[in-house]
């Protein structure tokens, strides 16, 4: 599978310079953004696991800048991670959430929470990308079926494949129980946890093997 984009967007060339350091460590791909505009041009074309955004910058701001990646459908799940240098009280942490953030984090942070914060969200998303696949294997399993033999082998493959990823998503949800996550996190975990279950029932109900009767009913969410 391919590695994880994650969009680092500060107007402070040696802030992403620090981020870059920082977020090395987890060998996935980082793409920079020096302003508001760039960070929405990039969202354009590519998908990403996390957003790291600064709160202050010249011309559209943080809170701007995440008001526009939520309103648009192709970027509104993604979670952004605020980074500011003040902190005004409450009242400015609270707009950093009412505008999407699911974390709000004051500089100068500790490298190794904002570096653990941002492998929680990357996890989730190599997950959900790979529930993405075997969700469209079923799907053209399913299409194809023509009242022939079933390929049995071909079922059994997603069936594998799908057990890896159940698997992978049980050890997270039990790493962020210990680990005391993020609710966001968590919430996310267990959405991607009833997507696995809805995709298993579906695969079982088309599995000759299985005795499965149940009519195809495709993840939701």
């Amino acid at each position: 599978m391919q590695k994880a984009k994650i969009l680092l967007v500060d107007d402070r060339p040696e802030n992403l310079l620090a981020l870059e350091a920082i977020l090395s460590a987890l060998d996935q791909t980082l793409v920079r953004a020096s302003s508001g505009e760039e960070a929405l041009k990039a969202l354009l074309t590519d998908d990403f696991a996390v957003i790291l955004l600064d709160v202050q910058m010249p011309g559209m701001d943080g809170f701007e800048t995440a008001a526009h990646i939520k309103r648009r459908e192709r970027t509104r799940d993604i979670p952004i991670i605020f980074l500011t240098a003040i902190n005004h009280g409450p009242h400015h942490t609270f707009r950093g959430y009412a505008a999407g953030a699911v974390d709000y984090i004051s500089k100068p942070f500790d490298p190794w929470v904002l570096r653990a914060k941002v492998s929680v969200f990357v996890d989730l998303y190599m997950k959900n990308c790979k529930l993405r696949e075997q969700a469209e294997l079923l799907r053209i399993q399913v299409e194809g079926r023509d009242g022939q033999s079933e390929p049995t082998g071909v079922i059994a493959e997603l069936s594998a494949r799908l057990a890896a990823v159940e698997e992978q998503a049980e050890a997270l949800s039990k790493q962020l129980d210990d680990e005391s996550a993020d609710a966001a996190a968590v919430a996310t975990a267990a959405h991607l946890e009833r997507k696995l279950t809805g995709l298993r029932r579906a695969l079982d109900a088309i599995d000759p093997t299985s005795g499965g009767t149940a009519p195809f009913l495709p993840p939701q969410g």
